[in-house]
């Protein structure tokens, strides 16, 4: 009841062989094994590859530096405040 039996499944073999061919899923099965090959050498090289450290960071020149506002020249009859 609801299950696939024996002579299901080979009807079911039959049908997709008739509107595939043999050719054309033998050709999808040799795509599907590239792919997952692909695939897994992929991921051994994600493992394999070195780290490399990030770059290293470059002190960046910040604006000149401020030179000191000048004294304001007194004049001679003044006395200093203060």
């Amino acid at each position: 009841m609801g299950g696939l039996s024996l002579p299901h499944l080979i009807v079911l073999a039959l049908v997709v062989l008739v509107l595939f061919g043999r050719g054309r899923i033998s050709d999808m099965m040799g795509d599907f094994g590239k792919g997952i090959k692909s695939f897994k050498e992929g991921m051994a090289d994600e493992t394999n590859r070195p780290v490399t450290p990030p770059p290293s960071q470059i002190p960046q020149a910040g604006p000149a530096p401020v030179e000191p506002a000048a004294q304001p020249v007194q004049a001679e009859n003044q006395r200093p405040q203060a």
